[in-house]
């Protein structure tokens, strides 16, 4: 059965020392982190890892009688190493809060109880009534033992009451890895103090280690979905400015020639260019959500602008009872304008645009249909237009939103977007 059990030790401890090297790695890899942090992130899992390593030496010389030395120097790194990421984290959850951490009444607490308690490790180096090591290799709690559990435990109960007290002013993310953090070893500790139980501490040590490891992750992923909504954001600029120069030639020569037909209509022609330029151009500037009603201005002034281009070519129904919801900036238009620029064919029966709003038990769903030549859905990087893939990536990123485009079973094409 003890063989089974070292052998069990063993196999976790081997386990745990890779995974937390892994962590050393990655935390002095990870991109996009400032200094400070990867400093902090560097050091606690350094330290941890030299907790695992002394205490796989432990675990493999504690019964050889030959290897006390040896196991004595285990055990006092292993003492010495389990409270030293306190003082660390204390020092950690004040920048994270914005505060000055060298000046704290928390971190010079955290750091007085940490150097007593490395004093008093010294002590017992000398001394038997703290614990011992026999000359078997034997390792003896002393009568004050909990006196160096007690030293363990007070600092991780002041960072678990700092962080509960910064609770507010912690990103959410934060306060949870940072209970799972300090609640770990804590809860460890205590057990161990009334039952021998080292590889439960070891064991809450790592658990411990992979909630701040999480926060890694999260960073990392935040900064991944930044870059992805920054390039999206990109791309969607770059499609206003380049807007298809025959368009705005098309309307300004429209503009033209109505000023001597049609005066009036040149002024209202005129507005809706100018309400469709400068939609355009303020999308540039969003980078949150618009209100669809917005989209839904942007996109009438757009298509009155082609209605006068294409007289008796181009008609289009709006059915849009429904208008309280959100959608990223440049969402419908280029829809409607992607159905224009592929359907309007003046050898072809009039093109047809039906643009729809309906809520639903799910949110808000918009469809875009018309009667257009369609397109197959399977054509590669000139499926619909460059366009729909954007607006696909950026509802995906920005609000969770779907596109789907499917063929219409009397011709044309039906775009439906869904925001929940």
């Amino acid at each position: 059965m003890n063989d089974w059990l070292d052998l069990l030790n063993f196999g976790v401890n081997s386990a745990m020392l890779a995974l937390t090297a892994l962590g050393v790695g990655i935390a002095a890899i990870m991109p996009g982190t400032d200094r400070w942090n990867q400093r902090f992130f560097m050091a606690l899992f350094s330290a941890i890892l030299l907790l695992l390593a002394t205490a796989h030496l432990d675990v493999l010389t504690y019964k050889n009688p030959s290897m006390a030395t040896a196991g004595k120097i285990a055990v006092y790194f292993e003492y010495l190493l389990l409270p030293l990421p306190m003082p660390m984290f204390t020092a950690y959850l004040l920048h994270t809060c914005g505060e000055r951490w060298q000046r704290s009444a928390m971190f010079r607490a955290a750091l007085a109880i940490f150097c007593f308690y490395f004093l008093l490790l010294g002590v017992a180096q000398c001394t038997t009534f703290l614990y011992t090591v026999t000359p078997d290799n034997q390792f003896v709690r002393g009568p004050w033992h909990s006196l160096l559990m007690a030293l363990m435990i007070l600092p991780m109960l002041l960072n678990l009451a700092g962080v509960i007290r910064r609770r507010h002013s912690l990103p959410k993310k934060y306060y949870g890895s940072f209970l799972v953090y300090l609640l770990s070893p804590t809860v460890a500790l205590m057990i161990h103090t009334f039952f021998f139980s080292p590889t439960l501490v070891f064991i809450g040590v790592v658990v411990s280690a992979f909630a701040m490891f999480a926060i890694i992750l999260r960073d990392q992923m935040d900064r991944y979905m930044r870059q992805q909504r920054e390039i999206a954001h990109q791309r969607a600029s770059i499609m206003v400015l380049e807007m298809r120069p025959h368009f705005i030639y098309n309307a300004m020569m429209s503009i033209y020639y109505l000023c001597a037909r049609d005066p009036k209509k040149a002024q209202q022609v005129t507005l809706d260019f100018t309400t469709y330029l400068r939609k355009n151009f303020t999308a540039i500037a969003s980078e949150d959500t618009v209100p669809f009603s917005d989209e839904l201005e942007h996109t009438r002034a757009y298509l009155a602008v082609e209605q006068v281009q294409f007289e008796d070519g181009l008609f289009v129904e709006y059915d849009t009872p429904h208008k309280g919801f959100r959608v990223p900036p440049l969402t419908l238009q280029p829809i409607v304008e992607n159905a224009v620029k592929h359907g309007m064919n003046p050898e072809n029966a009039p093109l047809r645009i039906a643009i729809r709003t309906r809520a639903t038990g799910a949110g808000s769903e918009i469809v875009v249909e018309d009667n257009g030549p369609g397109f197959a859905s399977s054509d590669g990087g000139n499926d619909p237009h460059i366009a729909l893939a954007n607006i696909r990536q950026r509802l995906s990123m920005m609000c969770g939103g779907q596109l789907e485009i499917q063929p219409r079973e009397d011709g044309g094409t039906a775009v439906k977007v869904t925001i929940p």
